[in-house]
């Protein structure tokens, strides 16, 4: 697999990448044991990738840390920490340098290459810089961190007010961003942005419901034609993506979403995530496969491209 530049960093990455979270963890939420999650990631190694994005509420830290661990200088690990309690307090900058401390012992590692604050919104984002950006400054003096991230909150952000003051910033030098074909707003006020200040782009969403059932998509539709983001008069009602499958060089509409997101401008990494080797092979090709024709991409465009409300969930 090819490797691409994380933004300004140093880090050669693959464009496909691991995401351990999300609604599968690996498998784990299916109930797949960590031998079976482990083996997930190390099928991924086989694939040629070699971004894992983690975290510590995910569960799955252990399990990277365990499949990566004969190769961990050929492999790229970001992982993340919460910086509000339970109570929706900050967290002491003491208990945030804990958070990490902990997520190393997990990943039987002395450092990790991203480290972001996770599930950041706009509201939070000035605090983060401020409260504890210079302390994990001193964590990557001490070469703990190599580089700071920060991830955005797509449901309750779908117009990445967040990252559109966090990239300018010049404290982050890899951010997370929610994008697929039904709301492709990062391509007008993250992307440009990224591009601009060299900030490496970890793509997030890219199928998610929305997107691989088909009875969430038909109710997905229909809230944006009611909200005017989407024209009934220009959606097939009993087939709104039978354009894309239709069409002899698409296999899905799986495929499809991640062949729109994989050769976007700006697009560093796209993060898919499973717990099935198999599943894996198949998003990886997609992910590896050409662009989709022209036509295609600007149908959906055409339809999508008017949407901000949502996430694809």
């Amino acid at each position: 697999m090819d490797r691409v530049r994380l933004g300004r960093t140093s880090l050669m990455v693959s464009p496909v990448g691991l995401g351990c979270g999300g609604y599968s963890r690996l498998g784990m939420r299916d109930g797949n044991d960590t031998k079976t999650a482990e083996n997930v990631v190390r099928h991924a190694l086989e694939l040629g990738v070699n971004y894992f994005d983690t975290a510590r509420v995910y569960g799955t830290e252990e399990v990277v840390g365990n499949a990566v661990a004969a190769q961990r200088d050929q492999v790229v690990i970001g992982t993340k920490t919460m910086f509000r309690d339970r109570d929706d307090n900050y967290l002491p900058v003491g208990k945030l340098i804990e958070s990490l401390e902990k997520s190393l012992g997990r990943l039987k590692s002395d450092y990790v290459d991203v480290f972001s604050f996770h599930g950041v919104t706009p509201e939070h984002m000035g605090d983060c810089i401020d409260r504890y950006v210079p302390a994990l400054q001193r964590q990557i003096d001490l070469g703990k961190i190599r580089h700071l991230g920060i991830t955005e909150s797509f449901r309750q952000d779908p117009t990445h007010k967040m990252l559109e003051a966090a990239i300018p910033s010049g404290c982050f030098d890899v951010v997370m961003v929610g994008f697929n074909f039904l709301n492709a707003g990062a391509r007008d006020n993250v992307f440009p942005l990224s591009i601009k200040h060299e900030v490496g782009t970890l793509v997030m969403h890219a199928v998610r419901r929305a997107l691989s059932n088909t009875d969430a998509l038909l109710e997905t539709i229909d809230k944006l034609i009611e909200s005017g983001e989407v024209f009934a008069s220009k959606i097939d009602a009993a087939n709104p993506l039978g354009f894309l499958t239709g069409n002899p060089a698409v296999q899905s509409v799986v495929e499809a979403a991640y062949r729109y997101c994989r050769h976007e401008p700006g697009v560093s990494v796209v993060l898919t995530g499973t717990g099935s080797t198999e599943h894996l092979s198949h998003n990886v090709a997609a992910l590896t496969a050409p662009p989709l024709p022209d036509e295609l991409h600007d149908k959906l465009n055409d339809l999508f491209g008017g949407v901000r409300s949502i996430s694809g969930d």
